[in-house]
């Protein structure tokens, strides 16, 4: 039995961007474009009609930016995995998008298979930022994390879940953390679900985040080695 294909919905103001994109998915037999938007408002409301798996979300757009639109749609419950499109790698906006509850980010000038891979990645429900890319984004906006008291959030996570959690923020891999904490990739995979589903985050990159801003982690921390 063949599996539906993931449903796209394209939000950018320019109809140029708009038209390569969809070209590049729609040749794709697993990938659909089912909508297209021109600004955040309009991508907000085919989000809840259309019901998409994965939104290609521009961060600059009219009458709502891709920020907002994503703010609202993650507000509402919406399932979609949002992926912000920028042309500047490291744009501030991308760290807001982030913590609106993006999945992660692409450069408009993406080669076509690579943007179909990332559409793929992200409808798994796997974040599109590599660690190291995160990493470099929270060092860089460190100044506008609160730090603090770490969330009364936290108090549900066991032990070894912290340890798991200020790892993911610190950069390693789940193949790292299990040679670092002695344990199995799949216990590790184990141990990142239960801490998303206990903290209600969507995935790692939303948890190093909160661990950031939970002062887990410190800006500029280096990567534990040995």
């Amino acid at each position: 039995m063949t599996a539906a294909p993931i449903r796209v919905l394209i939000a950018d103001d320019q109809a140029l961007v708009r038209a390569g994109f969809t070209m590049i998915i729609g040749s794709r037999e697993d990938l659909e474009v089912v909508g297209e938007a021109g600004d955040g408002v309009e991508a907000v409301e085919l989000a809840g009609r259309l019901r998409p798996d994965v939104i290609l979300m521009d961060v600059r757009m009219p009458r709502l930016d891709g920020i907002e639109a994503t703010r609202r749609l993650v507000a509402a419950g919406q399932p979609a995995r949002i992926i912000m499109l920028t042309t500047f790698d490291l744009d501030e906006p991308v760290f807001s998008a982030l913590r609106a509850g993006a999945s992660g980010f692409l450069l408009k000038d993406i080669r076509p298979d690579e943007l179909a891979t990332a559409v793929r990645v992200v409808a798994r429900g796997e974040a599109l930022l590599a660690p190291t890319v995160t990493r470099r984004l929270l060092d860089r906006f460190a100044s506008e994390l609160p730090g603090g008291t770490p969330p009364p959030a936290l108090d549900a996570l066991s032990a070894r879940e912290i340890e798991v959690l200020t790892l993911v923020a610190r950069a390693l891999s789940n193949d790292e953390i299990a040679e670092r904490l002695v344990l199995s990739r799949a216990t590790v995979k184990t141990h990142l679900s239960a801490i998303l589903l206990k903290l209600g985050l969507r995935d790692r990159v939303q948890a190093a985040v909160l661990a950031y801003e939970c002062g887990l982690v410190r800006p500029g921390t280096a990567p534990p080695r040995g």
